[in-house]
This record gives structure tokens, C-alpha cells and sequence, in this order.
């Protein structure tokens, strides 16, 4: 839908004392110059061409002046769009990358992969979308990584490319050998072989709590339970439901006695084996009680995946649960037009003082 209008219109009732101006000078313009006895004679001769373009030149300043103050009135050209108007969630994602995060009892396909890379991996689907999962391009996401400690990989930012690559920086630590094939970082393996649970929480407050976003939500995932940090869950989740934060927390894997990768001799990650038949086995618990307890206490819900197929579902519910608000609006695009009034009228009022003043120069 197209429209016209002037935003300055009171500029146009100008107009009206210009155009009696115009009829003032038009009549000046007929007194007598010279005085004659009779001038029977000279009306009897022919009207020249200079003759009328003098008479018009008071209408070439009208139009002239006219035109500028039409300019001045700005006239806009609009035109009606429909637009949508999307408000984006903020959300951070706390990934647990513990030692415990190493066991294989997930399936990709047809392949055994550690439960950080599957996590990974779906978290990926979910930001980006893939198959049922469409992707989440209007909103805030930060990443928080914690083991015994939780530190933010990534602020709230709506470059989900650069969180994608951030992703794939968290990983399990890995122990340094030095020459004689001693542990180096032994203190630091077992410090981050715990989960801090509350701290990852109380540290997804904090980045939270500044943002304007309307609707602010921590997805926990964790595979353990709370035995290292400073900040309890219980108060972790005080902290979110103060500032009307909701948590959903996800628990994945099987628990009990799982699978392990390990290293050989060379260095090489494999499966490790007891006996040629039965893989070496480790033994995780999750504390689905404190997870339960910090959706439940700030609005949120719990999740428990075992599988790959699991955890994707869990992505769609969460999605189709915090969904981006989406309105229509009608909006009016303006284009000014000033200039194509301006211009003409500056140059019509040069060209009739320039012929005012030279060829058609009035002597008295």
C-alpha cells in the first residue's frame, strides 16, 4: 500500500499570501512607463514573442517560490510493509566436562562415542537446527563449562558460528606426562574428575541476570552429582529464582558401572580391557534428587536421557517450551521527495531574477 502526505503541511498555507503577491506585481507590472498623448498606435502593433515571456516572468517566480515552500512542507512518499518482530530467549548452557564425561555408553551412528561428544554434538543440532530441531537464531546463548570448577567459554552473544567453534575447545583434561612417564597435572586431574554443580548455576546467574531479555533459562547437563565448589544447588537455585531464572536440567547416561575410554602404551584412546572379552568398568552415580530440585524450585524441569535418540528429544521439548516470541507488525516507510520540489523551484527563481535583471530589464 503506497500513500502521499506532507510532514511540515502548515507550511502550504504560505502559499495563499505568495499567490496575492503575484497578483499585486502582475498589476504593477502594467502602469505606464512613458507618457504619451495617445497610444491608439502602439496597440495596433504586434505582440512579440519577449512581449509574453515578460508578462509570465511574475508566474515563473510563483511557481519558483511555490516550489521551495512545497519542499519546505517535505513531502513522503510511504509505503506499507508487514514485518515480524522476533524477541529472542537468553539462555545459558552449562556443560558438565568431569572425567565421568568420558564413559561410552552412547551410540552415533553405529559408533561409540563419549558422552561429551554426543552432548556436543546435539547441543550443535539445537543451536543450528537439524532434522526435528529448527535451530535457535534470535536467541542469546553463553556456554559454561565446569568440572571441579565452572568457568563462562563464551558470553550471551547471537554469533552462534563463534559459540559452535567455542564448543569445540571443551574437552575432558588430559594428563601431561613429562619424561619419565610421570603424571604432572595429577592435583588438577582430580580437582576437575568432581562436579560443581551449584557454581556452574550460580555462574549462569550472574551472566544472566543483566540481560533484558524476558525470558532467561540455564540448561544444566551433567552425567554426576554435586561434590566440589563453593555454592551449594540448593542456593545456586535461590540465586536463579530471585532473578526469575528457570533451570532445566538434563541427566544423561546410564548409571552405575559404564565403559571407559582409556590409553595404551603409545598414547592412543581406546576402549580398555580387563580380560580380552570384558572392558574395563567405572562406576558414576547421578543425583537426580538435586536435579529434580533445581527445576522444580525455579520453574524449570528435569530431564533424564540414556540415549542419543533421548537427548534429542529432550532438545525439542525444551525448544517447543521456550519458544521465541513472534508478532506481525505493519510498518509505513517513508521516502522524502523534498528535493524534487526543491531544486526545480531554486532554479525558476534564479532564471527570473537573471532575466529580470538583463534582457528583460524594466527602465522607469
Amino acid at each position: 500500500m503506497n500513500g502521499m502526505r506532507f510532514q511540515d503541511p502548515l507550511w502550504c498555507l504560505v502559499l495563499i499570501p505568495l499567490f496575492v503577491a503575484v497578483l499585486i506585481a502582475t498589476r504593477r507590472q502594467r502602469r505606464s512607463a512613458v507618457l504619451y498623448s495617445s497610444i491608439q498606435v502602439l496597440k495596433t502593433l504586434p505582440k512579440t514573442m519577449a512581449l509574453r515571456v515578460k508578462r509570465t516572468l511574475p508566474w515563473v517566480r510563483f511557481v519558483g517560490m511555490a516550489l521551495v515552500i512545497l519542499a519546505l512542507a517535505r513531502p513522503q512518499h510511504g509505503n506499507e510493509e508487514f514485518r515480524i518482530h522476533t524477541e529472542g530467549i537468553a539462555m545459558q548452557m552449562a556443560l558438565d566436562r568431569s572425567g565421568s564425561m568420558r564413559g561410552i555408553d552412547f551410540v552415533v551412528e553405529g559408533e561409540r562415542v563419549t558422552r561429551l561428544d554426543m552432548v556436543k554434538q546435539v547441543f550443535k543440532e539445537f543451536v543450528a537446527g537439524a532434522d526435528e530441531l529448527p535451530g535457535r537464531p534470535n536467541d542469546l546463548i553463553g556456554l559454561i563449562g565446569f568440572g571441579g570448577f565452572a568457568e563462562s567459554r563464551c558470553p550471551l552473544t547471537l554469533d552462534h558460528g563463534v559459540l559452535l567453534e567455542v564448543l569445540k575447545t571443551v574437552n575432558i583434561p588430559e594428563p601431561d606426562y613429562d619424561r619419565q612417564g610421570n603424571i604432572m597435572n595429577l592435583g588438577f586431574l582430580r580437582e576437575e574428575s568432581a562436579t560443581a554443580i551449584g557454581d556452574s548455576v550460580a555462574l549462569g546467574v550472574e551472566r544472566l541476570k543483566a540481560s533484558t531479555a524476558k525470558s532467561r533459562i540455564i540448561i544444566l547437563l551433567t552425567d554426576g552429582s554435586n561434590n566440589a565448589g563453593v555454592v551449594t544447588p540448593e542456593q545456586a537455585a535461590d540465586a536463579a529464582k530471585t532473578f526469575g531464572i528457570k533451570i532445566y536440567t538434563i541427566g544423561v547416561g546410564t548409571v552405575g558401572n559404564i565403559p571407559i575410554y582409556g590409553e595404551d602404551e603409545f598414547g592412543k584412546k581406546q576402549i580398555i580391557w580387563i580380560t580380552p572379552r570384558r572392558p574395563e568398568y567405572q562406576s558414576f552415580q547421578l543425583d537426580e534428587e538435586t536435579l529434580e530440585m533445581l527445576a522444580e524450585k525455579t520453574g524449570g524441569k528435569y530431564f533424564n536421557a540414556q540415549t542419543t535418540e533421548a537427548l534429542r528429544d529432550v532438545y525439542a521439548e525444551i525448544d517447543r517450551l521456550e519458544k521465541t516470541k513472534t508478532e506481525g507488525r505493519l510498518y509505513m516507510e517513508y521516502k522524502e521527495l523534498f528535493q524534487f520540489a526543491l531544486y526545480p523551484g531554486l532554479v525558476l527563481i534564479l532564471l527570473e531574477l537573471l532575466l529580470t535583471a538583463t534582457r528583460f530589464r524594466s527602465l522607469p
